[in-house]
């Protein structure tokens, strides 16, 4: 492989990385700040970053149903994960709807095979369905994994469990537009600033809204999670553009056990061995899906 290749391939795997932190860091200032409030400085430090970096966006040179329909999804889905991971009710929980966000990369599968006419082989279903059962052993903690347990669980927190799905679904839906209709545009900073202003109004109509606590370290994590993410979305452009794109694709399947693994040390946790058997099973089953939508 030329260095060149090498070196943007490694920066696409800092991509990664990074990403890989989000949850637990979501989590740490969602409890400084609360679930809106830290979720709104978020994404407002971040989309300042980006338009630092890349400039300010121009909404007229995207096409009008990319800007519109993927906006929303965008919008969306991030709100929903950011929400979804300040709301649980605890950090083990957090853990948890993190893991179910992870469902996306098999339903952008299933969307691209419905609406795409991307081919598959036999062996995606199964994928698939491991990657559900893995969602279901996720959930299901130390019990059995009977309906009425999952149910539950469930109604621990429906809304929180209810926005991870929604989360998931989402950023599915917006792979499948973007593909389909970007033509090679880049709303991620308008999108971004979008997402802060949606943050900020829910705020601002909450009643009453959440005290924020300016302390030093949740504000350097404020600092270094919206950092990572502006890093982040510049290094995998670049690495999906001039590195290894099938060993960058293959190792983005991955991230859900880093994920995990990252979050569950910031966060000092130990997850269960249920719980690792069920990140295994997402992860393998969102990796069998890929592999039978590739080409020959």
């Amino acid at each position: 492989m030329p260095a060149t290749v090498t070196r943007a391939t490694l920066i696409g795997l800092i991509a990664i990385l990074l990403w890989s932190c989000s949850v637990g860091l979501l989590r740490s200032v969602s409890e400084a700040f609360g679930a809106t409030g830290g979720a709104a400085l978020i994404y407002t430090t971040t989309a300042l970053l980006l338009c630092l970096s890349r400039g300010l966006p121009k909404p007229g040179a995207m096409p009008a149903i990319y800007l519109w329909l993927g906006g929303a999804l965008f919008v969306g889905y991030e709100i929903s994960l950011a929400l979804a991971i300040g709301l649980a009710s605890d950090r083990s929980q957090s853990l948890e709807l993190g893991m179910i966000n992870y469902l996306w990369p098999c339903l952008t599968i299933v969307l691209a095979i419905l609406f795409n006419q991307q081919r598959c082989r036999v062996w995606l279903w199964p994928g698939v369905a491991l990657s559900l059962l893995g969602i279901v052993w996720v959930m299901k903690g130390d019990g059995s994994a009977s309906l009425a347990m999952l149910w539950q669980n469930l109604l621990r927190n429906p809304t929180a469990y209810t926005l991870a799905f929604i989360a998931a679904i989402t950023w599915a839906l917006y792979n499948s537009v973007t593909r389909r209709y970007a033509r090679g545009a880049n709303g991620v900073t308008l999108f971004f600033i979008l997402t802060a202003l949606a943050l900020w109004l829910k705020y601002a109509l909450s009643d009453p809204p959440a005290e924020m606590s300016f302390r030093l370290v949740p504000l350097l994590e404020v600092l270094f999670v919206s950092l990572s993410t502006a890093i982040a979305y510049s290094a995998w452009n670049h690495g999906i553009q001039h590195g290894n794109l099938t060993l960058l694709a293959s190792a983005s399947y991955f991230t859900p056990v880093l994920s995990a693994l990252l979050g569950s040390l910031w966060l000092g946790l130990t997850p269960t061995l249920t719980f690792w058997q069920g990140v295994a099973m997402i992860t393998l089953g969102s990796l069998i899906g890929w592999l039978a939508t590739r080409r020959q």
